[in-house]
C-alpha cells in the first residue's frame, strides 16, 4: 500500500467493503482521524440493497443495532480521486477484536492459513463491465458501434471514457495491467496488475469505486452486473492465483506442465472443483448472476478444469515461469473482492491440505460436450443452500460470516421474487 503525504488534505474518507460489495464508510476531518478509528452502526450487516432490515444472525438486530468500529492506520492513507481528501481503508472491529463479518478480515485469515505452508498468495483480478447511460429508467448501452473484441481506440470508446479512468487510477497509484473492449459493445475488460492478495483486493475495491464515480460524473454508469442485458454477453470477474515461496519465486512455475502437475497445483484445482457449487454463492452473489451462469457459455458453469481452456471453471494459464497461474472463471463483479478471493483461497487450501482427488481434465469443447454432470446452482437460492450445506468451506470462511450472509441473501431473493429481468437489473444497477 502506498504512503501518502497528507499535509494538505482536510478530509479523510474511511472506507470498507461489506458483504454486499458496497463501499461503506464516513468522511472525517483530519482532527478526528488521529486515533485511526470511527464508529458506525452494526446494522449495516442487517440490511439488503433496498435498505430493508433483516433479522440476520450476528448483524445486531437482536441487540438494538449497536456500534462496531472501523480501524485504520492514520499513517497509511491512499490517494483519493476526490479533491481535498485521502482514503483510509479500514478493518471492522467489535469490542477491540476483529469482527467476524468483516470481509477484509476473512481474506487476512485465508492469507495466514496459506502462509503457514510457507506460501504467500498472489492474486490478479480481471473485471468485466458495461458502460450504460444513467439517465434512463432502463439501462441504455453507451454508443460504440465500431467496437470489436479486444478493441482499442475511438471506435470502441468514442468519448475516451477509459482514458479518464486510466488517468485517475494513475494519480491514485492503482496499477492497471490492461483496459480494452471485451466481447460485446459497450463491454470493457479492466485488469489490474498481479500483487499479493490483500493489495490486489484493496486495489480492485478502490479501482471499481473510482471508475464508477468518475464515469457517473460524465453521465454514465459502469455496471459490473453479471448480465445487465439479457440479449448479449455476461460479465465475469476472473480470479488468477499463484503463490510465492520463501525465496520469492512463483511456487507454481514448475508445476503446471500438462504431464507433470505438482501436488500444489492438483490440490488447488481439486479444492476449487470439490467446493464448486458452494463457492458460487459467494462469487456469483446476486439473483442476476444466474442469468449469466448457464451451460454452453464461457462462464464456469460446469465443475471442470483444463489447460488454456476458456470454457471451463478452472483454467491453467498458458503462461509459464513467473507468469504461471490458475484462473478461476466463475465469479462476477457483484462479489466483494475480499470475500470472493477469501473463498477461492480457502477452497483451494482445503484441496491442498486434504489431498482431494483431481478429476480428469476437460478434453471436450465445453460447449456441446462436457466431461462432468456437476454444475453451479441454477439460482442464487440453490447456491445459498449449497453453501450452507458445505460445512468445511463455511467453517474455513467463518460460520458467523456465512450465517449472516446467507440470511441477508435470502431476504434479497424474497424481495426479487416474481420480478422481471428488467426489474431485477434496476434493483441492483446503482450499487454494482
Amino acid at each position: 500500500m502506498s504512503k501518502h503525504d497528507n499535509s494538505k488534505e482536510q478530509k479523510i474518507r474511511v472506507l470498507f467493503c461489506d458483504q454486499l460489495n458496497l463501499a461503506r464508510g464516513k468522511y472525517l476531518p483530519r482532527s478526528f482521524a488521529s486515533k485511526g478509528e470511527a464508529m458506525l452502526c452494526k446494522g449495516v450487516y442487517s440490511v439488503t440493497y433496498s435498505k430493508q432490515i433483516v433479522e440476520a444472525p450476528h448483524g445486531g438486530y437482536d441487540q438494538g443495532l449497536p456500534d462496531v468500529c472501523m480501524k485504520f492506520d492514520p499513517q497509511d492513507y491512499r490517494t483519493s480521486w476526490e479533491p481535498n481528501s485521502v482514503i483510509a481503508l479500514a478493518d471492522v472491529y467489535e469490542h477491540e477484536r476483529p469482527f467476524g463479518l468483516c470481509g477484509r478480515g476473512a481474506l487476512k485469515k485465508a492469507i495466514k492459513a496459506w502462509q503457514k505452508h510457507g506460501l504467500n498468495p498472489m492474486i490478479g483480478l480481471e473485471g468485466e463491465a458495461y458502460v450504460v447511460s444513467k439517465g434512463d429508467s432502463k439501462l441504455v448501452p453507451y454508443d460504440a458501434p465500431g467496437s470489436c473484441v479486444y478493441g482499442t481506440g475511438i471506435f470502441n470508446d468514442p468519448e475516451g471514457l477509459m482514458d479518464l479512468i486510466w488517468d485517475e487510477a494513475a494519480k491514485c497509484n492503482i496499477p492497471i495491467e490492461s483496459l480494452n473492449a471485451e466481447f460485446d459493445s459497450p463491454q470493457f475488460e479492466l485488469t489490474l496488475r498481479y500483487s499479493d492478495a490483500l493489495s490486489a483486493c484493496d486495489n480492485f475495491f478502490l479501482f471499481k469505486n473510482l471508475a464508477r464515480e468518475v464515469l457517473y460524473k460524465k453521465g454514465y454508469l459502469l455496471s459490473f452486473l453479471a448480465k445487465p442485458f439479457p440479449e448479449i454477453s455476461g460479465s465475469g470477474l476472473h480470479i488468477n492465483i499463484s503463490f510465492t515461496d520463501k525465496n520469492g519465486n512463483n511456487a507454481l512455475a514448475d508445476g503446471i506442465n500438462k504431464n507433470n502437475l505438482s501436488d500444489l497445483t492438483k490440490g488447488c484445482i481439486a479444492g476449487l472443483l470439490q467446493h464448486h457449487e458452494a463457492l458460487s454463492a459467494v462469487i456469483a452473489p446476486t439473483v442476476n448472476s444466474y442469468a449469466r451462469l448457464k451451460p454452453a457459455n464461457m462462464c464456469g458453469y460446469w465443475a471442470n478444469w483444463g489447460h488454456d481452456h476458456r470454457a471451463v471453471a478452472v483454467r491453467i494459464s498458458s503462461e509459464t515461469g513467473t507468469g504461471a497461474r490458475i484462473e478461476h472463471r466463475v465469479g462476477d463483479g457483484s462479489a466483494s473482492p475480499y470475500f470472493a478471493v477469501a473463498a477461492v483461497l480457502q477452497a483451494a487450501l482445503l484441496g491442498y491440505e486434504n489431498s482431494y482427488e483431481l478429476p480428469p481434465e476437460e478434453l471436450n469443447d465445453g460447449f456441446e460436450k462436457v466431461s462432468t454432470t456437476r454444475h453451479v446452482g441454477d439460482s442464487l437460492g440453490e447456491s445459498i443452500s449449497m453453501l450452507e450445506a458445505d460445512k468445511k468451506l463455511a467453517s474455513a470462511l467463518g460460520s458467523e460470516l456465512i450465517e449472516n450472509y446467507c440470511a441477508v441473501k435470502r431476504a434479497e431473493i424474497a424481495e426479487l421474487d416474481g420480478k422481471s429481468s428488467d426489474q431485477i437489473v434496476t434493483y441492483y444497477s446503482h450499487y454494482i
